[in-house]
């Protein structure tokens, strides 16, 4: 395998059609490509389920050196399970909403914070063997004067109800390491902030946030 390959580029859109239209929708594509080697895989079909855009992110109170989580019960985790999933604050970015913009506001609905700063940290296809949903991530640095709505569980018209769990970053990492969180945002999210050494929640870290949020009032 080479360094950089190059990277095939042609695509033909033959047909794509949209056959169930609910809150998910899902697509039916017929699509030539070109392959690696040369020449095209003609005419492959592929279903498409399109649910929109996501973002999530990884409330961190530096105050406390806390990891500020949510837990829900899921339906569809429930049959494999387990049902009530330990996760990051997420939710659906909605056609023309900035992902930042839409963490902000799940972050105050779901765990009460009001975040004044977002460190982008990514942006992943969950699953883009069969859905175009992207989730932009996001590490969301706190302290524990910007919890402003500590009862909150959620959105009541949604029948939300959340529970706000904290924990050390290094009980994190533990239950990670033992295959005991099942959300692939909050794996993802905590091993980013792990590679750093947490070094984010040092004195550097909270100097950071702190110009940060200088800069965002100029």
């Amino acid at each position: 395998m080479t360094e950089d390959p190059e990277q095939p580029s042609t695509v033909i859109e033959h047909s794509c059609e949209r056959v169930f239209d609910g809150f998910l929708k899902v697509d039916e594509a017929e699509v030539s490509f070109e392959r690696y080697g040369g020449g095209l895989i003609e005419r492959q079909k592929f279903l498409v389920l399109e649910r929109g855009d996501s973002a999530a992110a990884l409330v961190h109170d530096l105050t406390s050196n806390r990891l500020v989580l949510t837990e829900q019960f899921r339906y569809p985790t429930y049959g494999k399970g387990p049902g009530w999933l330990l996760e990051t604050a997420a939710g659906g970015v909605k056609d023309g909403d900035d992902p930042a913009a839409c963490m902000r506001r799940e972050i105050l609905e779901e765990l009460g914070y009001k975040a004044k700063t977002l460190l982008p940290a990514g942006c992943v296809y969950p699953s883009p063997g069969g859905s175009s949903e992207r989730i932009f991530l996001f590490y969301a640095p706190v302290a524990a004067s910007d919890l402003v709505a500590p009862e909150t569980t959620g959105v009541a018209e949604e029948r939300e109800d959340i529970r706000r769990r904290v924990l050390k970053p290094s009980a994190l990492y533990r239950l990670i390491d033992r295959g005991q969180v099942a959300d692939a945002k909050l794996v993802i999210l905590a091993q980013w902030l792990r590679s750093r050494n947490g070094r984010l929640a040092s004195r550097r870290g909270k100097q950071r946030l702190k110009k940060a949020r200088a800069r965002g009032r100029d």
